[in-house]
């Protein structure tokens, strides 16, 4: 069969087309023989991400990004990435952006989640976040440092002005005549201690003697509180506590009219009779005093003897 000129040229022209179209697809990223699965993410901030930026999973590049544009009116970026290998990871990977190097290169990396039931398929949209590179984290931590470096210089500025405010022409006048009289004051001290040596020196044998004699002192009450720790403490506090009892008992008993000295302290009838008793003696001492030939008689003739007549208790 003769193949005419006119389909040579159909044919080549289809083979261009699609030599064409497989090579701007090729630069763009995406390999058309390849089985690849294309995924979503959306970010506020892609970091500076461009298209054609590796997609990685744990450091092995998997794919491309195919394209980067605007999701919403609030300025939302949705980037669209393939992945060309088999990996099955969970829905809920997520999609980070992050530098790979100190030139602030970025790529896309996958960070897999295992789920099961939950594998991620062509067209979904993976969770996006972006991730500090090298030189965010320097600045990240020096930002801090930074800060605190401007407030440690703004505090040494504060502190330079109140000293050379402190460190007037009549503030420096003052602390040199605050050190003149310092000096003086140490120039006294010394002549004061040089006199107290001299005075230590010159008695210097009273001041042995006093030692001496407080050395002595001390040696003689170590010798008493010896002696006074030989004394039989607990044997006089217990016949001291059995004199103690006793006084106590001896109370009682007088309390309670026990004994000739209870009887009297305690019965009121006794105490009339003894007061009954002192008072007929007191008479009988008057009656003898008054009239003793009646009690000292001597009769001669046997003179009879007069009637008795009691004293008057009145008289004296």
């Amino acid at each position: 069969m003769k193949i005419t000129r006119e389909v040579k040229t159909g044919i080549l022209a289809i083979c261009a087309i699609a030599l064409l179209i497989f090579g701007y697809s090729f630069l763009k990223g995406k390999n058309l023989l390849d089985n690849d699965r294309t995924f979503y993410a959306i970010y506020e901030d892609v970091e500076g991400l461009v298209t054609s930026s590796p997609v990685t999973i744990n450091g092995l590049v998997v794919g491309k990004v195919e394209s980067i544009k605007f999701a919403d009116s609030k300025g939302n970026l949705v980037v669209r990435f393939n992945v060309n290998s088999d990996f099955e990871f969970s829905k809920n990977s997520k999609a980070a952006i992050h530098a790979g190097g100190l030139i602030g290169a970025k790529s896309l990396a996958i960070i897999p989640k295992y789920e099961q039931g939950l594998q991620a398929k062509d067209k979904d949209t993976l969770p996006g976040s972006v991730e500090l590179g090298i030189l965010g984290l320097m600045n990240s931590k020096l930002t801090p440092l930074q800060q605190k470096l401007e407030r440690a210089i703004t505090d040494a500025d504060s502190l330079l002005n109140s000293v050379n405010g402190i460190l007037s022409v009549d503030t420096q006048n003052n602390l040199n005549s605050i050190f003149k009289d310092l000096s003086v004051t140490v120039k006294n001290f010394k002549g004061a201690s040089g006199s107290l040596n001299n005075i230590l020196a010159g008695n210097e044998q009273k001041l042995n003697r006093t030692f001496t004699n407080l050395d002595e002192m001390s040696n003689s009450l170590n010798t008493f509180s010896d002696s006074l720790s030989k004394v039989r403490i607990g044997k006089l506090a217990s016949e001291l506590e059995g004199v103690l009892a006793n006084f106590d008992k001896i109370s009682k008993d007088l309390a309670k009219g026990k004994g000739t000295a209870g009887k009297l302290l305690n019965d009121d009838k006794l105490y009339n009779n003894l007061e009954k008793t002192s008072k007929e003696l007191e008479l009988l001492v008057q009656d003898l005093r008054l009239n003793p030939k009646r009690y000292v008689h001597i009769s001669v003739f046997g003179k009879n003897n007069k009637e008795y007549t009691a004293p008057d208790s009145k008289n004296k």
